[in-house]
């Protein structure tokens, strides 16, 4: 639904490369602009003055970021007349940074939200406009938490925007760094599961990184990401071991506990459930999730 304002300008990153022939395809954000007849801007950087300059020609009340990607430069940050604020998927100042999504859930909080914030020269430093709390599902993935964050953040940003409007004074609140915890983009390392640890820190890992990047280990020098899976208490042996592998899933034993995994994907192939998966995948004797080789 229409939150009445008007948009001026649009600025997002620029088109990426996609599909087999890597055409350059405009992302869902231009997509939109373009539906609704918004100017759209997509530079590279933001530190050049040439590429500034064409774009703060257009005045602006409030520029309002979301996950743009590019660092804000004090001469972008000064532009709109009444700043820059910035929808952030996180209670700051916990979970400031790049991940903080993935990062909540790796590290079980029980809550998160978003966080209003008036932007400054900092990583999510500047001051709280408005904060909304939101508890963690026991079962959330970072797909189904992000959606839930994108539809809260949307609500509050509307509200913070038409208490602007009203000239309501709105308190901005400044972050404690004692209290900062930072959430760093997850590469390659941080998405391999390591079976040594506890099968309800593997079982958040595969949750956290659902549907972005998926979490990955080896099979007989094969790479298997896991989708989905349940921790099990208990004692199963040397972690990595296959403890039981049927249609109701394949249980790994982990350094304290076991994850039944229960939806997994080989390199180059689809999603599916432990049953489909070993019906086409034989699992040699002695094998284990881990091990470079059956």
């Amino acid at each position: 639904m229409s939150s009445g304002f008007g948009v001026a300008l649009v600025l997002t990153r620029p088109d990426r490369r996609h599909g087999r022939g890597m055409k350059r395809e405009p992302g869902p954000v231009k997509a939109l602009a373009l539906a609704r007849g918004i100017p759209v801007r997509q530079p590279e950087s933001l530190r050049s003055e040439a590429e500034r300059s064409a774009i703060v020609v257009t005045a602006l009340d409030v520029l309002v970021v979301a996950a743009y990607g590019l660092i804000l430069p004090k001469a972008i940050l000064d532009w709109p007349h009444q700043g820059c604020i910035n929808i952030h998927a996180s209670l700051l100042p916990r979970w400031r940074g790049a991940a903080p999504i993935q990062r909540a859930l790796l590290a079980g909080d029980a809550k998160t939200g978003i966080s209003i914030m008036r932007m400054d020269e900092g990583l999510d430093t500047g001051p709280v406009l408005a904060r909304h709390p939101l508890s963690i599902a026991a079962r959330e993935t970072a797909g189904s938490l992000h959606d839930k964050l994108a539809a809260l953040g949307a609500q509050s940003i509307v509200e913070t925007l038409l208490a602007l409007q009203r000239g309501e004074p709105l308190a901005a609140v400044p972050q404690s760094d004692a209290d900062a915890t930072y959430a760093a983009k997850i590469d390659g390392d941080g998405a391999t599961i390591d079976w040594g640890a506890e099968a309800q820190m593997i079982d958040r890992q595969v949750r956290a990184l659902d549907p972005v990047p998926g979490a990955q280990t080896q099979l007989a020098g094969e790479r298997i990401k896991i989708w989905k899976g349940a921790p099990l208490a208990g004692r199963f042996g040397p972690p990595g071991g296959i403890v039981r592998a049927d249609a109701a899933g394949i249980i790994v034993a982990c350094g304290d506990g076991a994850l039944m995994i229960t939806e997994l994907q080989r390199a180059g192939g689809k999603r599916m459930s432990a049953a489909a998966f070993l019906a086409g995948h034989r699992l040699a004797t002695g094998a284990r999730f881990g091990a470079t080789n059956g």
